[in-house]
């Protein structure tokens, strides 16, 4: 079974990749050193193992985390085969070369004093841009990662569940070493706010909405969404579960503006309309972008 996708070098595609490990790599450095490690927030993964042997024996963080990603990196291919490509190698190198270079040029100070908190804030947001250009690039973080993929395969538990369990260790990790409550609650904090940073870098921002809507009018509701809003959609046959008509439901996707006019026009001709609005997290296909252009970018 191939788990390693190819790719022709120096192709398009393989500069992009590798220009986003870099550049994720970088920012994923300059998180740890100007806003994480000073203030010893452990925020899971090798690197908050990595920032706990720090303290406690004055070890370089970006060297003690990678004699942690080689070893595991190994042990992975062994067990799980060749999942991990290249750039997974190459990101672990590049981010721990970065961390001790900019220790070493910059200090160990946190680029804003006193300021924990708002370190904690903005040093999701760069460990969340750092890891999410990595992670577009189709590459993984490697450390713990790994860790859970093992367990996964012997103990068939879902990959992310085991992530939360095994950070959630290294967490506690920092609180039983510097004794100290706040840090695992900092932690806490740059750890939700990198998973939102990772899932807006690999999803987007959209104002797209997702409507769902169950009126007798629909046909009139059908040609303001194709001739007015020039949006397409698709009729749902259903059926009430109370009194068991038969129903059909509009499924259409429009951005915001498109929502209120549509919204304003249902109220109009059936003040009685159920319309049910998601938030669309990322919307590909015909009027909006293409699965190509996703897959190739």
């Amino acid at each position: 079974m191939a788990f390693i996708q190819k790719e022709n070098i120096f192709s398009k595609r393989w500069l992009l990749n590798y220009f986003l490990v870099i550049v994720g790599s970088f920012i994923l450095a300059a998180g740890f050193v100007l806003f994480i490690t000073p203030y010893r927030i452990v925020p899971g993964g090798v690197y908050g193992i990595a920032i706990v042997l720090h303290y406690m024996f004055h070890l370089p963080v970006g060297l003690t985390a990678l004699s942690m990603d080689i070893p595991l990196t190994l042990i992975g291919i062994r067990i799980l085969g060749p999942r991990f490509g290249y750039k997974t190698v190459v990101g672990f190198l590049l981010t721990a070369f970065f961390v001790d270079g900019i220790t070493y040029y910059y200090g160990e100070a946190p680029l804003v004093a006193d300021e924990p908190l708002l370190s904690s804030i903005f040093g999701g947001v760069f460990l969340g841009l750092g890891l999410g250009l990595i992670f577009k690039s189709k590459s993984t973080s490697g450390g713990t990662d790994i860790v859970a993929m093992i367990i996964s395969k012997y103990t068939r538990l879902p990959i992310g569940q085991l992530l939360i369990y095994v950070d959630s260790v290294i967490v506690l990790l920092g609180l039983l070493v510097f004794q100290d409550w706040k840090i695992p609650l900092y932690s806490l904090i740059v750890i939700f706010i990198t998973g939102k940073v990772i899932d807006t870098i690999l999803q987007g921002v959209s104002y797209d909405k997702t409507l769902f809507i169950i009126s007798d009018k629909h046909l009139e509701i059908r040609d303001k969404i194709i001739n007015d809003l020039n949006r397409g959609g698709t009729y749902i046959h259903g059926k009430g579960m109370f009194n068991g008509a038969d129903k059909t439901i509009i499924f259409t996707v429009v951005n915001r503006r498109e929502m209120a006019m549509l919204q304003e026009y249902i109220h109009q001709i059936d003040p009685h309309a159920f319309v049910t609005v998601i938030n669309a997290n990322e919307i590909l296909g015909e009027g909006f972008k293409s699965l190509h252009e996703k897959v190739s970018s």
